[in-house]
């Protein structure tokens, strides 16, 4: 997935809601990149060459086993990621992995044009407030 970078090149691979001092690892321009969620801006290509959709299960990072497992489970891998989705307006950083999976799952049983304008429409409320972000 192509994102600008935010973090210090010696940043662990892991997500970084599960490092010890994930402002330690964050660039001063990473900080403002990832306040406003600019970082997912070069996404973009992947939407326009059709690996990403705009609205859809956020991707997961390849050693997120579990959330990975949880949504094979549940079907959810069948549909494409998007950089936005009904978790990231529900909390985005706030909620648990469990509840993310739950957000994912209802947003493939709820699949829709105008459930993917309501979610756009409220992710630019939920971003501009930088709204459920942890760092």
């Amino acid at each position: 997935m192509i994102k600008f970078r935010t973090m210090k090149i010696d940043t662990p691979q892991m997500h970084s809601n599960d490092l010890q001092n994930p402002n330690y690892y964050i660039t001063s321009v990473g900080r403002i990149l990832r306040k406003f969620s600019l970082d997912e801006l070069p996404q973009i290509i992947h939407v326009i060459s059709g690996k990403m959709s705009l609205v859809g299960p956020r991707p997961s990072l390849e050693n997120q086993n579990l959330l990975i497992e949880k949504r094979n489970s549940l079907g959810i891998l069948k549909i494409k990621p998007g950089i936005t989705g009904l978790a990231q307006i529900n909390g985005r950083d706030e909620i648990t992995l469990d509840e993310k999976v739950e957000f994912d799952y209802e947003y493939t049983k709820k699949q829709s044009m105008l459930l993917d304008l309501k979610i756009l429409l409220k992710t630019i409320s939920v971003v501009s407030k930088t709204k459920g972000l942890k760092h």
